[in-house]
């Protein structure tokens, strides 16, 4: 049905002809089956103002029920420039700023930030597939930004704003939770409970605003909520790189259990595989532990969660973007594996000389400016780790070209989407494992404040 392009264009639709109390419910006017509504208020907002610009431009862009499927040159440019200008908004500010504030020097800001900016998953998705990611990772960032700074109110405000505009920033809920919680379980001698309260109001405060023309009714509240959380939508969509969507492959997950058993299985798996994470960071909070953990968690979720989304691994990739100078090597391996993975969706939309170009750009980009395969650690693990880095690459490079050039059997028409998922799931796994092992022996032991109380002292 036109893909996301249209469903973007629908919702401005909706919410520019409808009044609020008729966005998420279905209607004569508001067929949920086609392309309703799914995303937080704050998603909703962003499409009436667009719509609002649309209307302006030309109506017959958002004309109720005249405009499905609608597509010209002047229409298309106008969807891409609004999310060009959602970049330099958001998302571009939210990465110069973060980098700023993370290294002292221009060379490591500059080489960073161009990185960062080039990942050619968030590329594709926005401006190829056409979604808005770069609104809630870009707050996400401002968030994780704040929080460095100590600015726990702004940086709760930041995340509140995040989760309301895509749901899936869920998955760095926890560690967000954790952290703040630790920090100021520490302090609970000086303004520990203080700053918790506080933190505990920006964060119901800013739900109230998002959600306040929705909380007329509670009949509506739900209603809202049953289109951000569609549980009949399946365990997974697609041929998603997670756990569930491998198994299948051996085990009919979907015919042995009914959908209440699957959401428990998610659910217990989940939070099985990310508490120890979470108690980590609550237990010795710290900025480094925080970053590894958010890693930690939005990974667990990808693998584990119900109805995942191929797109999801880029909650998961902004974070790891940002351990870039720690990390090279393994950083360019996340990126490279977390575009590939989405190559089956990029070809539904024609995207595979953009990812070929892009993917090639970043790449040589990377390896240019950052030291890649030189290390202090030891040398033998080090090049353990570029030969099978270099494995991978290679099968990154045969399974794209087996893709768009060979043709499966019948009896299996989806043998390379599921050969890419499992290839995928593998390396999200080794990821997972890594970052774990890093978080729990990372040097860091001390939240900032703490740190800098006890270096008075010792000056003392």
């Amino acid at each position: 049905m036109f893909g996301d392009y249209e469903a973007q264009r629908h919702w401005m639709e909706i919410t520019y002809n409808l009044p609020v109390s008729q966005w998420y419910v279905n209607s004569t006017n508001n067929d949920l089956m086609y392309w309703g509504l799914d995303y937080p208020p704050l998603t909703a907002y962003h499409s009436w103002l667009c719509g609002y610009l649309a209307n302006k431009i030309n109506p017959a862009w958002v004309k109720l029920n005249a405009s499905r499927g609608y597509e010209s040159y002047t229409h298309k440019l106008f969807m891409r420039y609004s999310v060009i200008v959602a970049d330099v908004m958001v998302y571009f500010p939210a990465v110069f700023c973060i980098f700023c504030s993370q290294f002292t020097s221009s060379s490591q800001q500059d080489r960073s930030s161009l990185l960062a900016l080039l990942y050619p998953g968030i590329i594709l998705t926005d401006h190829g597939h056409f979604q808005y990611n770069c609104i809630s990772l870009g707050l996400t960032l401002l968030a994780v930004l704040f929080i460095g700074k100590e600015r726990n109110l702004w940086g709760s405000l930041f995340f509140c704003l995040a989760l309301n505009y895509k749901q899936m920033e869920l998955y760095h809920a926890l560690p967000f939770f954790c952290y703040l919680l630790g920090y100021c379980i520490r302090r609970i001698t000086g303004r520990g409970l203080l700053d918790l309260i506080c933190i505990g109001a920006v964060v119901v405060l800013s739900f109230a605003a998002c959600w306040a023309p929705f909380l007329a009714s509670k009949e509506l509240v739900l209603q809202v909520l049953h289109r951000i959380f569609p549980v009949a939508r399946g365990l997974y969509e697609d041929k998603v790189a997670n756990v569930w969507c491998s198994l299948s492959v051996i085990v009919k997950l979907k015919q042995i259990l009914t959908m209440d058993q699957l959401i428990y299985l998610c659910l217990v798996s989940t939070m099985m595989f990310l508490l120890p994470s979470a108690i980590d960071l609550l237990i010795r909070p710290s900025l480094k532990r925080f970053k590894y953990s958010l890693i930690n968690s939005s990974l667990v979720f990808f693998l584990f969660s119900f109805h995942v989304h191929e797109k999801s691994i880029l909650i998961p990739a902004v974070i790891v973007c940002l351990m870039v100078m720690d990390h090279p090597l393994w950083c360019l391996w996340f990126t490279v594996i977390s575009t590939f993975s989405m190559v089956p969706l990029l070809i539904k939309d024609g995207l595979m000389i953009p990812y070929t170009a892009s993917l090639l750009l970043y790449c040589i980009t990377y390896i240019s400016i950052m030291p890649v395969f030189t290390s202090t650690q030891n040398s033998k693990i080090h090049l353990l780790e570029k030969f099978i880095f270099i494995i991978s690459v290679i099968g990154v490079v045969i399974l794209s070209i087996a893709i768009v050039t060979l043709t499966p059997p019948p009896h299996l028409p989806d043998l390379f989407p599921v050969l890419i998922s499992l290839f995928c799931c593998g390396h999200y796994i080794v990821f997972l494992l890594y970052f774990y092992y890093h978080q729990f022996t990372c040097e860091e032991n001390m939240a900032p404040s703490n740190v800098k109380i006890s270096k008075r002292k010792k000056k003392q």
